[in-house]
């Protein structure tokens, strides 16, 4: 089978408004098209998907991070001075990628996970009395920004007067990798790479000095072991990206999950009734409307993917929102239901070796989030009229601004 080509540029605004209206139909006409935008191929079906995450050796994460677009020579120049990110976990391959991850699962211990949830609970419970003191407010600007950047930097270990500093710098940075910069604009967010990177060097560099009680000294003590076992240099590239992908993700799934649900009024007044729904409500959110819409692959060798014929180092654009709606996998995919059962197959944190580390955190915070709202503001709703804003970029999804209001 020939590879069909994809006319839509999924940077368009039209596309980034609601990317599931151009991605149903394309799923549909087939499982594989070649997008001369991006020269990649758009991957569209659940077991397509699924099986590409499940074979690294076929399907290479090497480019999971790298710009989409290549970087002008002065966004290099800015980066050479001091931004020194090798491949650590989503982006590198076994045995690498096999090495690091065992540690990484170590240090997310089912302890230090269970230590996190009261403090995630009483810092959003502590953002929401200041939200709830108003009639109608931003939820993102008041809580689900906030919450997961103190979450994220909390659990490794940053201090908490940083936080608003490390959030500047994150600013932009999902454009620079999955979007399509000016060179301005690359400039500028490269220099706050730089910036961020080295603060990042400058506090593993503390804690091998002086470990304590964090998921980061958890990483330093088996440095301090056996430092061929994991390079100091490698602990800095995975406090950097968790660091940033561990609020920017769950920023998106929080303000998803709350955006859907009161649009459908009637699972919110179900969640209200029932908070026992709401564990599976967040997994019909992550099916629905995930915060984390494609991945990349490339290809090691030429392989057939649903029939079509791809070549060796065809880089991949992963469509996890047109498997979410995939109705081979999910009966009346259009359907948001909240007691929808076999959810929990959604491809939203990966499958395979390079499944989200992050996702049990991700999940606490939404139901926790939930918990409270439903419980504190069951009468919240939308305000009507709103004109909701998306980041541009092929892989992060979320309102920019959600605004509520009290009933």
């Amino acid at each position: 089978m020939t590879c069909p080509a994809w006319d839509v540029d999924p940077l368009s605004a039209e596309f980034l408004a609601d990317p599931y209206a151009a991605l149903n139909p394309l799923r549909e006409a087939g499982p594989v098209f070649h997008s001369p935008v991006l020269d990649m191929w758009v991957v569209t079906r659940h077991a397509d998907i699924e099986a590409i995450f499940r074979d690294p050796a076929t399907f290479s994460a090497a480019i999971a991070q790298d710009p989409l677009h290549p970087l002008a020579d002065e966004t290099r120049a800015v980066l050479a001075t001091g931004f020194r990110a090798g491949a650590t976990m989503s982006n590198a391959d076994p045995p690498k990628h096999t090495r690091i991850r065992r540690h990484n699962l170590r240090s997310f211990s089912a302890r230090r996970i269970a230590a996190v949830e009261p403090l995630v609970r009483a810092k959003a419970a502590e953002l929401l009395d200041d939200l709830l003191t108003e009639r109608e407010f931003d939820l993102v600007e008041g809580l689900t920004f906030p919450l997961p950047a103190w979450m994220i930097f909390s659990f490794l270990g940053f201090p908490s007067e940083d936080t608003e500093l490390l959030k500047s710098w994150c600013g932009n940075r999902t454009l620079f990798s999955w979007g399509r910069p000016s060179v301005d604009e690359q400039v500028e967010i490269a220099q706050n790479m730089v910036r961020y990177w080295q603060y990042c060097e400058r506090f593993v560099d503390g804690r091998i000095a002086d470990p304590v009680d964090d998921f980061t000294s958890d990483l330093v003590r088996v440095h301090l072991a056996d430092a061929a076992e994991l390079a100091r240099d490698e602990i800095v590239g995975i406090v950097y990206g968790l660091s940033f992908a561990g609020h920017e993700t769950t920023t998106n799934l929080t303000t998803n999950a709350v955006r859907r649900l009161l649009e459908h009024p009637e699972a919110w007044k179900a969640l209200c009734a029932e908070p026992g729904l709401i564990e599976n409500a967040v997994e019909e959110v992550l099916r629905f409307d995930t915060s984390v819409i494609a991945w990349r692959r490339i290809t090691t060798r030429p392989v057939e993917i649903g029939g079509v014929a791809v070549p060796e180092g065809a880089r991949l654009l992963l469509s996890l929102a047109s498997a979410g709606h995939d109705p081979a996998a999910f009966p009346d995919p259009e359907t948001f239901d909240i007691r929808r059962e076999g959810v929990r197959d959604h491809l939203a944190f990966g499958k395979g070796i390079h499944f989200c580390l992050g996702a049990p955190l991700a999940r606490i915070e939404v139901r926790t989030v939930l918990e409270l709202l439903t419980a504190r503001a069951p009468d919240l709703e939308l305000v009507p009229g709103q004109q909701l804003t998306f980041p541009p970029n092929v892989s992060f999804r979320g309102p920019q601004s959600l605004r509520l209001r009290r009933g």
